[in-house]
């Protein structure tokens, strides 16, 4: 895959992902309809720490204190405080994403960084692991808010 079509894949999953979640309002975008911590608002939360994880952390480089929010991808990283909304969270996401992009501009293909956990792997690799993580999370908010929004109408099986 060239950089610029996994550029495209990547920015497609980002804009599925919010769009799978904004039909919601803040009430629906906290619902718990599974037992892990996964509701809608917290996809979002967990997905910009991943792209902190990712791009401002190990292509980066940064220190955790210089991310732009949480940068670990445990489950504090799926926890919404009760007064960030939605919109709050999916302008954080998308600071996030964007900062991802810049720092992603600076890296080659071929280069190699250090993951806190993971240890070393490709700038292809990363690319590669966020387009899955992105598309599975994606996935996830589809099903989620299509089950909310069907019982908030009365029609859920």
């Amino acid at each position: 895959m060239i950089r610029s079509d996994w550029e495209a894949v990547l920015d497609h999953n980002r804009a599925d992902l919010v769009r799978a979640v904004q039909p919601l309002t803040d009430e629906q975008s906290r619902r718990r309809l599974v037992p892990s911590l996964t509701t809608p608002i917290a996809l979002i939360k967990h997905c910009a720490a991943a792209e902190r994880v990712w791009f401002q952390r190990t292509v980066g480089g940064l220190e955790e204190s210089q991310c732009d929010g949480y940068a670990r991808g445990d489950d504090q990283s799926w926890v919404v405080p009760p007064e960030q909304t939605l919109e709050e969270t999916i302008v954080e996401y998308e600071a996030a994403a964007e900062r991802s992009r810049a720092i992603a501009r600076t890296a080659l293909e071929g280069d190699v960084f250090v993951h806190y956990r993971r240890g070393a792997v490709s700038f292809s690799w990363i690319c590669a692991h966020m387009i899955e993580e992105l598309a599975r999370h994606a996935g996830h908010a589809d099903i989620l808010v299509e089950q909310i929004l069907a019982a908030d109408r009365g029609r859920c099986s």
